[in-house]
C-alpha cells in the first residue's frame, strides 16, 4: 500500500492541470459514445485512484473527497484492510451462489448484523447486490409477512430506481416520468409529518388494518439530508404498534456509522421491525442487507433468492468494513462530523447565499438559495479540488469517509468558503 500512502496523507488538493484534464476529457468523449444517457454525471471527474480521503484523477490531480462516492467508501479508499481481506478471499473463492448452497462467510456477516441491528430480538438477514435490492426485498417481506397489500413512504424520499423501490422513491419526478403506471399499493405522506398519515391517508385513502408497512430513511438522503423533528420516530412507532404496521427503517446511506452512532435510527430512541444497509456497509464492493426480526422471517423456501447477493469478496469487505468501524470510526465521525458542521454554521454567518446546515455526524445539508446556485457552488468546489455532490432541490451534501481527519476537514472548509464566495460574487 506504499504507493497510496502519499495520498491517503495528503491535507489539501493538489492540481496539475485544468480541470478536466486532458486525460479526462479523452475518457469522457470515449464514454459519450457508449454508454447509456441515463447515467447523471454530476461533473467531469475521472478518478483513478485513491486512498483514505484523497482521489486523484486520470491526469494526476489530486481532490479532497467529501462525497466518498456518494457516501459508500465508509473506511476511506482503498483501505490497506479491506483491501487485504478481499485480496484473500479472492485467492480462496470468489463467487459460489449463497441462494442456493452454504457460505460460510455469508452466515458470518448475517451474524454480525444480528449482533450489531438495532432490535432488541433476534434478527434474520437477507443480503444483496445493492441497497435497492434490499428495498425491493423488503416489500416483498413486509407483504408477505402481514398478509396486506399497501405501502406509505415519505415525499422527498429516495429508495432507489429499480421498479419497487421507485414506486416508493418521490423525491424528484424525473426518477418515476415515463416508467408508470407505478407499483400499486404505494402512498405516499410527508416525512416529519404528525396529522398527514392519520387525518388524510387513514381517513380517506387507505385503512390501516390494510397497511403492511411504513417504510422511512431516518434522514432523508436525496432528499436533502434533512433529520426529521423531534419526537417524530416516537410517534412512528407507537402508530405501527397501535395498528401492526411494520416499521421498516432504510438505513442504505444514513447506516455504519454515519452519524456518530452505527444506525442513524438509534438517535431517535426507537427500534425498526425491517432494517436495510447498503452503500457503506462493504467500502465500496457490491453489497445491501435486510435485516428483519427473526419472526417476521416467515416466508416460504424460493420466496426469495438471488444469484450473487452476498458473494465473498462482498462479504469478506463487509466484515473488515464493520470491524474498522466499530474500531474507532464512528467516533470519528462523532467528532469530525461535529467540528464541520461547527464550522460550517460559522460561515453561514458571513456567507449569506448559505441559508441552513444540517445533520449528524458525517451527514452534512448545506441549503442554498436554489438549484442552480447549487450546482454553480458544486462546480465551483470541483475545479478548487473538492469532491461535493448536490442532494434535494438546492442543497448540496458532505459525507466524507468516515477516516476523515480533522485538518483535511479545516481544508475543506476553507475550499468550500472559496467556492460559495465565487458564486456570491458572480450572482
Amino acid at each position: 500500500m506504499e504507493e497510496g500512502s502519499d495520498l491517503a496523507n495528503a491535507r489539501a488538493p493538489r492540481l496539475l492541470t485544468e480541470i478536466p484534464g486532458p486525460s479526462a476529457r479523452a475518457v469522457i468523449e470515449r464514454d459519450a459514445r457508449v454508454t447509456s444517457p441515463s447515467l447523471p454525471r454530476a461533473y467531469p471527474f475521472v478518478p483513478k485512484r485513491g486512498s483514505g480521503s484523497v482521489v486523484e484523477d486520470v491526469d494526476g490531480n489530486r481532490f479532497l473527497d467529501v462525497n466518498a462516492g456518494i457516501a459508500v467508501t465508509s473506511t476511506g479508499h482503498a483501505h490497506p484492510e479491506v483491501v487485504g481481506a478481499i485480496q484473500r478471499q479472492a485467492a480462496e473463492l470468489i463467487h459460489y451462489s449463497a441462494s442456493d448452497f452454504y457460505l460460510p462467510i455469508y452466515s458470518e456477516v448475517c451474524e454480525v448484523l444480528d449482533r450489531i441491528a438495532p432490535m432488541s430480538r433476534p434478527a434474520r438477514s437477507f443480503l444483496t447486490n445493492s441497497g435497492t435490492e434490499a428495498v425491493e426485498a423488503a416489500i416483498k417481506l413486509a407483504r408477505y409477512a402481514t398478509g396486506r397489500q399497501y405501502v406509505i413512504a415519505m415525499i422527498g424520499s429516495f429508495h432507489g430506481r429499480s421498479y419497487g423501490s421507485v414506486s416508493l422513491t418521490a423525491s424528484k419526478a424525473r426518477y418515476r416520468a415515463d416508467f408508470g403506471p407505478m407499483l400499486p399499493g404505494i402512498h405516499h405522506t410527508f416525512f416529519g409529518d404528525f396529522e398527514h398519515i392519520e387525518g388524510v391517508l387513514f381517513e380517506h385513502l387507505v385503512a390501516p388494518h390494510e397497511v403492511a408497512a411504513i417504510v422511512v430513511e431516518p434522514i432523508l438522503g436525496e432528499g436533502g439530508y434533512v433529520p426529521p423533528p423531534d419526537g417524530w420516530f416516537p410517534y412512528l412507532r407507537e402508530l405501527c404498534d397501535r395498528h401492526g404496521i411494520l416499521l421498516v427503517a432504510d438505513e442504505v446511506q444514513t447506516g455504519m456509522g454515519r452519524t456518530g452512532k452505527m444506525w442513524a435510527i438509534e438517535q431517535f430512541g426507537v427500534e425498526p421491525d425491517i432494517l436495510l444497509a447498503g452503500k457503506g456497509i462493504a467500502s465500496g464492493m457490491p453489497l445491501g442487507a435486510m435485516v428483519a426480526r427473526a419472526d417476521l422471517m416467515t416466508w416460504e423456501l424460493g420466496a426469495h433468492g438471488s444469484t450473487y447477493a452476498g458473494n465473498p469478496l462482498s462479504c469478506a469487505a463487509a466484515l473488515a468494513t464493520i470491524e474498522l468501524i466499530e474500531r474507532g470510526l464512528i467516533d470519528n465521525a462523532r467528532q469530525v462530523g461535529g467540528f464541520l458542521i461547527d464550522g460550517l454554521r460559522r460561515l453561514r454567518e458571513r456567507r449569506p447565499s448559505i441559508r441552513e446546515v444540517r445533520g449528524l455526524g458525517m451527514m452534512i445539508g448545506i441549503e442554498l438559495p436554489d438549484h442552480d446556485r447549487m450546482v454553480a457552488v458544486e462546480h465551483a468546489a470541483f475545479r478548487r479540488g473538492l469532491l461535493m455532490l448536490g442532494c434535494g432541490e438546492s442543497a448540496i451534501r458532505m459525507s466524507p469517509p468516515l477516516v476523515f481527519r480533522r485538518d483535511q476537514a479545516q481544508t475543506a472548509l476553507e475550499v468550500f468558503e472559496e467556492a460559495v464566495a465565487e458564486v456570491e460574487a458572480g450572482s
